[in-house]
């Protein structure tokens, strides 16, 4: 107990909001274990836990700090909620068949409405802000856990954003409750009108951040657009971006980004995960594995680049996903391609990145018809000057390298019209420069740069 009311102490004489917040975390440090435990056993029971509670926070002379009288009682208050999701969390760890996490999260909601009335009222002052954020993340783990519990599967705390993804979005009734209380918290902090130095502004990214991973659990992508509007409508009264913590800011990037690209605004979504990346801590290795994920799907589509073997080395789970694809592109193996595909289908699916994936195959196409022309040779040097490669190619031999790029039970569709649509396809889309003659049944090709970032 003495450790709870050390850091409040020292969480008001120094202002710290961090210290503050880890003064009513559900979680035990791992340098002390038993913190949560001694914090709860140390009152008797919920007749004195009020009366012991108010006298270490504010009266006690070696711990406790002078405040003024409804700031106080909106702490004690607080605590008092604290001191009974402690109470349920012990009861879970010593006899999980009396516990329920279901009451854990009833416990902890408590505290996130008491502290929610507290800035509403004026009671909490703006440099506390943080503890809403300790508050939202554990309402939202503990949400989370007694769904599970409900439904009877694996219980996680899911800090991440790996779990948010991927979520199927079935029987989340305590996470939607978790996701209104966030959402009064989101409100609460974009509505603030005090002098910016003393504004609850401050949180609003880090609200927004539990909204959307909240949202992406839920399988309710569509309603992070409220949130983005709410902010773009409010940006003026905002601090500019620089003035937040870099984490805030890398975890907003890559949830607006991950948006973009899965409303198939690929460009948009390059420019929010490379800004993410690039603000990313070189440790957070999770974080850019998470990034990169859908940071080289976008680079696939917008720049019809392939990531190189220095960009994925660290991550070995993104190398042996994206590696035989990117292989198969190189090489203009539409086969190999495919069986790539499907190998990891249920992956990409997983991720949300299979359509934009199967982009790839445009690539593999270009790269196996550029084959045919660097086959084709030079023509004959006319009066001196250099040899220039052949530019214009019989269409047959587009259909016999289709057909030899081409599983055996798909080799009889590969015919003269086929061929045709494909290069026209590539041609509109620039991936090869030139046209078809029809009626001579030959593709002229430019003589620079006939297959536009490849070199030839």
């Amino acid at each position: 107990m003495a450790a709870v009311f050390s850091d409040f102490r020292d969480a008001h004489m120094t202002g710290s909001g961090p210290t503050l917040a880890a003064a009513i975390t559900p979680a035990a440090p791992p340098e002390d274990p038993g913190r949560l435990r001694s914090f709860y056993y140390s009152t008797p029971n919920s007749a004195n836990a009020a009366c012991d509670l108010r006298y270490a926070l504010l009266q006690d002379k070696a711990r406790g700090v002078k405040l003024p009288k409804q700031e106080g009682n909106t702490w004690v208050d607080i605590f008092c909620a604290f001191w009974k999701t402690a109470g349920e969390i012990v009861k879970l760890e010593e006899s999980p068949s009396e516990g329920s996490w279901t009451k854990v999260f009833e416990a902890w909601k408590e505290v996130a409405n008491l502290l929610i009335r507290g800035y509403s009222t004026g009671s909490l002052q703006a440099w506390t802000v943080p503890c809403l954020y300790a508050v939202g993340k554990y309402l939202r783990a503990f949400a989370i856990n007694a769904d599970a519990e409900t439904s009877q599967d694996s219980l996680t705390f899911g800090d991440g954003f790996l779990d948010d993804l991927v979520s199927n979005g079935e029987k989340n009734a305590k996470l939607e409750d978790a996701a209104r209380t966030i959402n009064r918290m989101f409100t609460l902090c974009l509505s603030d009108r005090a002098p910016m130095d003393e504004s609850r502004k401050w949180g609003i990214y880090n609200t927004t951040n539990l909204l959307f991973k909240t949202y992406f659990r839920l399988n309710q992508v569509g309603l992070s657009k409220n949130l983005l509007r709410a902010i773009d409508a409010s940006s003026g009264d905002l601090p500019s971006l620089e003035g937040f913590p870099k984490s805030h800011i890398v975890t907003f990037k890559y949830y607006v980004g991950v948006i973009s690209f899965l409303e198939e605004n690929y460009t948009e979504a390059e420019e929010h995960l490379t800004e993410a990346l690039a603000m990313c801590h070189k440790d957070a290795y999770k974080n850019r594995e998470l990034i990169l994920t859908y940071l080289v799907p976008c680079h696939l589509v917008t720049t019809r680049t392939l990531p190189s073997r220095q960009l994925l080395a660290p991550f070995p789970r993104l190398e042996s996903l994206f590696r035989p694809l990117c292989q198969c592109i190189k090489q203009g193996d539409l086969v190999g391609f495919d069986t790539a595909m499907s190998a990891g289908a249920d992956e990409f699916v997983k991720r949300r990145i299979y359509l934009p994936l199967e982009k790839g195959r445009e690539l593999t196409l270009r790269n196996l018809f550029r084959k045919v022309f660097i086959a084709g040779g030079y023509e004959a040097s006319k009066s001196g000057q250099p040899p220039i490669r052949r530019t214009r190619v019989p269409v047959a031999e587009f259909v016999a390298a289709l057909r030899i790029g081409t599983r055996a039970k798909e080799k009889s569709r590969a015919d003269f019209d086929e061929v045709e649509c494909l290069l026209s396809s590539l041609i509109y889309k620039t991936l090869m420069r030139g046209y078809i003659a029809r009626d001579r049944g030959i593709v002229v090709l430019s003589k620079a740069d006939a297959f536009p970032g490849t070199g030839v």
